[in-house]
């Protein structure tokens, strides 16, 4: 009886360790994946892959070769959660995914309610480009990219287009305009 009871309890303490939960990836951002999109997938594709979605494409460029220039993934609920941009190949891929949702958030943690203390924290920052109304911020670890507006940064930078910004420049607290994901 005392060895049934000692086999009991042993079972009791190894049995959480033998059950991992399966990791929800409806909102990951990997980097080959954003959900259900996988890094290749072919516009033609994009119907399929969000069948509990809608799919609502350009129709101002449907009628031009057939072809949409972007494509947006809604909700059932009518919730905008990505907007997508295919290659111009013979056979178009999708080639740039814009985060429209905030439950989007890389495998560190980062998304478009994140700060720029966040993206520096959690990823490695491959290069800051700085453009007329806005900084670009390319991560070395993954494919995504971040767009700052320059009204988030000082006074003195904001209207300087030729400065270089860098990093120590832009304040933590730089809300993020637009999250994208570039695959090529």
């Amino acid at each position: 009886m005392r060895i049934a009871y000692i086999l009991f309890v042993v079972a009791l303490l190894i049995f959480p360790w033998g059950c991992e939960k399966e990791r929800d990836t409806t909102f990951l951002i990997t980097q080959n994946k954003v959900g259900k999109l996988e890094k290749g997938s072919l516009a033609r594709d994009v119907e399929l892959i969000f069948a509990s979605d809608s799919v609502a494409k350009d129709t101002t460029t449907l009628n031009f070769a057939n072809k949409a220039q972007r494509i947006k993934i809604l909700e059932k609920g009518g919730q905008l959660l990505l907007t997508l941009t295919p290659s111009s190949d013979s056979i178009p891929i999708i080639e740039n995914v814009r985060i429209e949702d905030p439950r989007f958030l890389t495998e560190r943690g980062v998304g478009i309610q994140s700060t720029f203390k966040d993206i520096k924290e959690k990823h490695k920052i491959k290069k800051i480009i700085t453009s007329m109304n806005n900084i670009l911020v390319l991560l070395k670890d993954s494919d995504a990219y971040f767009t700052i507006s320059k009204e988030e940064l000082p006074s003195s930078l904001r209207y300087a287009s030729s400065v270089n910004i860098e990093a120590v420049q832009i304040p933590d607290k730089a809300k993020i305009k637009y999250m994208m994901i570039g695959w090529d």
